[in-house]
């Protein structure tokens, strides 16, 4: 099954982020979505994405999480966005392109939901994306994933048999 958008989420700053159908996005990020701290407000940053898995998993551990909760922007499904590499490319259907950027990690605002839940979503908290491409992004769009090309490693040295 492709990735794809279950939820948009946006607020006017901090948490829950709360549904909309569609939302216009420019290399600032999602318009009218705020954020209540200026280190969240770079372009790096523009975007977090959060898998519909991995809130499942944190609610089956008692936090309860529905999207927009935990803060994200994008819920998606089958994308698992914590197991790409930075740099990682998403096609959106609708013609968005996001570059993965950055780890997200949690911070204390996750102290509202719960104590516990900073330390239990190391690893399982989403990813940042910057904007490659603005326009509109819809629910339900699809999400092609285009993995950053690896680091071309020299070919080891052959034997010349000196050594033998």
């Amino acid at each position: 099954m492709l990735p794809r958008i279950v939820s948009i989420n946006i607020s006017k700053g901090g948490i829950p982020k709360l549904p909309v159908p569609a939302v216009r996005l420019t290399v600032a990020g999602l318009e009218g979505d705020g954020h209540n701290h200026a280190k969240h407000n770079t372009p790096l940053q523009a975007v977090c994405i959060q898998d519909l898995e991995k809130l499942g998993e944190l609610s089956q551990s008692g936090y309860l999480l529905s999207p927009g909760q935990a803060g994200e922007n994008l819920t998606v499904e089958n994308l698992y966005a914590n197991s790409l590499p930075l740099g990682a490319i998403l096609e959106f259907s609708g013609g968005v392109i996001l570059e993965i950027s950055k780890v997200r990690k949690p911070c204390y605002v996750m102290d509202a939901i719960h104590p516990r839940l900073k330390t239990d979503a190391l690893g399982r908290h989403g990813m940042y994306a910057k904007v490659i491409e603005a326009g509109t992004l819809r629910v339900g769009e699809t999400i092609e994933v285009v993995l950053p090309a690896e680091e071309s490693i020299p070919a080891p040295c052959s034997s010349s048999g000196l050594n033998q």
